[in-house]
């Protein structure tokens, strides 16, 4: 979203990154001011610049090496404390000036992409500048853009929000000892004083309020419709602190100067060039992982790593004692014939965070499945509660079951099972740490499916035939016993013998008889009733073969069928059996994740209602939800 000068969006309470850029030989320097609810700093420490790089609470972090042209500043709002009321977002330059800086912009992101932007156009010329800020309003933070500018400096700035500056070399000059309300170098209305309701420094100004001040030194006045406050107008802006009770006239300024405590030490904004700010811990050996791991700066305390970085939560490691919970520390009692119970707390404690959370999980699961960001996120929560991960897996059994079987019927839903699909499989069920004699029946039929997959998509074995005449370049992928049935006026004929395919023609040496048939006479090989029947060109030029394996055999010699017709698809293609995604998750929704005539919820399988064979679509109308036991007592009937 593009604001422009004075306007407001909402942006997500997360991880965030502004980043200004520009257009020039000019280095901005962009800091950070924590304000209270008082529109002034809490103390000295409040303020983010290059001498202080990261805030106290980590809410606010400067970049130290970014992108030519850029400087960047991490904005995390969800550990902002709750006494901070707004983050200003700042830049200065120690040569020149922002009117001579082209192309100036504020651009504010989250983990998705940009959220928010801000253009500066035709910035005065000033050498410290306040782009916008985060503020909250209605329990949500919002960014407003400002461009307010300041011709005294980041000391007069800073001054201005109660920052103390160490002025003994000079440079802050008079900006400490003086008045920073009434200083004129300000470049945009503002009142000359601090009032009882605090003034909103980033508020739109509505108008341009002419200040005068008389020799008495009596309130300045401001026009019509203009609060006295904050110099805007209420009807116009959405910040809360901006009221009609604004127009009850001017309010006396409660002081002028914030002054430093004695002992107290002042800020010195002389950049420190030749100092080096101490390296961070190192990274745990899994850094993508969040979790709990030995603080590399106390080894006696737990320390949090977030995935990115160390955070400041951290517990006391404890040893492993029997006589003590693990969690809390606290002593366990002793049961009656030897050993320990549970700790009470503990367990109340975690019984009542895996009820939210396993709702959660259970939601995940099945929107997103175990993998991506939200489903790491869940489990780091687990972790951050030490909890066992066990647990958590535990109470997923069942919906994992679920949903792994659910996986398993989408995939064999148009009789081919992908690599992709395999590799899915294959990671839920290591992901949810699934086992048992289900999960190994489904991990075989996965596994035997993408192996008859492989070769109807092609990929043949070649297998040796010694004592067999071959043609040239002629190679042979199958070799069996096989039985050739041959349906007679008198009753079938039956000819034990061995079935042999190769890329030239497929072949059956038996007892007394043979036959071949060139894969150009071929129309189409399919199993019906354990047997592999081969359609062919001629009515007397048919087959059908009685064979250990129906369902390789058939796959190896549609497969051959394919490559000796050209008809092998090239890599991300399916055929006209393909179901698309869309029409599965609606005969699923539909059919409830059940048989249609049993009711169970096991071995699922998608079934044409009519057909393919018979000229059956591929639609939601013309599918439905069989187990494998009724499926094969459906067989190929209407």
């Amino acid at each position: 979203m593009k604001l422009s000068k004075g306007a407001n969006a909402p942006v997500p309470t997360s991880l965030l990154a502004v980043v200004v850029s520009w257009r020039s030989e000019h280095v901005v320097d962009a800091h950070a001011l924590l304000l209270a609810e008082s529109g002034t700093v809490r103390s000295d420490r409040d303020l983010v610049f290059f001498n202080a790089p990261r805030h106290v609470s980590q809410a606010v972090t400067i970049d130290q090496e970014p992108a030519p042209g850029t400087a960047r500043l991490s904005v995390s709002l969800p550990r902002t404390e709750s006494e901070v009321a707004r983050i200003v977002v700042s830049g200065s330059l120690d040569d020149g000036t922002f009117g001579e800086v082209g192309d100036l912009a504020v651009t504010v992101f989250d983990a998705r992409g940009p959220v928010a932007r801000f253009d500066i156009e035709d910035p005065d010329a000033v050498d410290a500048m306040m782009f916008g800020e985060f503020y909250r309003r209605d329990e949500q933070w919002r960014f407003r853009a400002i461009g307010q500018g300041w011709t005294t400096g980041l000391a007069g700035m800073v001054t201005e929000f109660g920052v103390t500056v160490d002025d003994s070399d000079g440079q802050a000059g008079s900006k400490r000892g003086s008045n920073p309300f009434a200083s004129p170098g300000r470049t945009d209305s503002y009142p000359a004083a601090r009032w009882t309701d605090p003034p909103s420094p980033g508020a739109p100004t509505a108008a341009r309020a002419q200040h005068t001040r008389s020799p008495e030194g009596s309130s300045d006045r401001v026009p019509t419709g203009v609060s006295a406050a904050s110099g805007v107008d209420p009807a116009t802006t959405d910040d809360p602190r901006v009221s009609s009770d604004a127009h009850r006239g001017p309010v006396p300024p409660t002081h002028a100067v914030t002054r430093p405590h004695p002992y107290h030490r002042a800020v010195d904004l002389t950049r420190r060039s030749t100092e080096r700010l101490p390296a961070p811990p190192p990274p745990p050996p899994d850094p993508e992982r969040a979790d709990w791991h030995r603080d590399p700066q106390d080894g006696t305390r737990m320390r949090w790593w977030d995935g990115t970085q160390w955070s400041t939560a951290t517990h006391p490691r404890r040893p492993v004692d029997a006589r003590h919970c693990t969690r809390c520390g606290n002593p366990l009692r002793r049961k009656l014939f030897g050993g320990h119970s549970g700790c009470d707390r503990c367990a109340a404690e975690i019984e009542e965070f895996l009820t939210h959370w396993g709702t959660r999980a259970r939601r995940t699961l099945t929107a997103s499945g175990p993998s991506g960001p939200e489903w790491s996120q869940l489990w780091a929560t687990l972790r951050y509660q030490r909890i066992d991960e066990n647990i958590g897996r535990t109470m997923l059994r069942d919906p994992g079951l679920g949903y792994v079987e659910r996986l398993a019927t989408f995939a064999f839903a148009d009789g081919e099972i992908a690599q992709p699909e395999l590799d899915a499989f294959e990671a839920a069920v290591d992901e949810l740490r699934l086992t048992g004699p289900l999960i190994e029946d489904l991990r075989r039929r996965m596994h035997r499916g993408r192996a008859l997959s492989r070769l109807r998509e092609g990929e043949l074995p070649v297998v040796r035939t010694p004592g067999l005449h071959l043609d040239p370049e002629e190679r042979v992928h199958l070799d069996l016993p096989a039985t050739h049935v041959r349906h007679l006026a008198r009753g079938p004929k039956i000819t034990t013998g061995r079935l042999i395919a190769s890329n030239k023609k497929l072949r059956f040496v038996g007892a007394g008889a043979g036959t071949e048939m060139p894969w150009n006479r071929v129309v189409s090989v399919h199993v019906e009733h354990d047997s592999v029947i081969i359609a062919a060109t001629s009515a007397r030029g048919g087959a059908i073969f009685d064979v250990a394996d129906p369902d390789y055999v058939a796959a190896a010699l549609e497969g051959a069928l394919r490559v000796a017709k050209r008809l092998v698809l090239t890599p991300g293609q399916r055929d006209s059996r393909s179901i698309p995604q869309e029409v599965k998750a609606e005969v699923w929704q539909r059919d409830g994740g059940k048989c249609v005539e049993c009711g169970s919820g096991h071995y699922l399988e998608f079934d044409h209602v009519i057909p393919l064979s018979r000229g059956g679509a591929t639609s939601a109308s013309n599918l439905q939800i069989l187990c494998r036991s009724c499926n094969r007592t459906k067989g190929a009937r209407i």
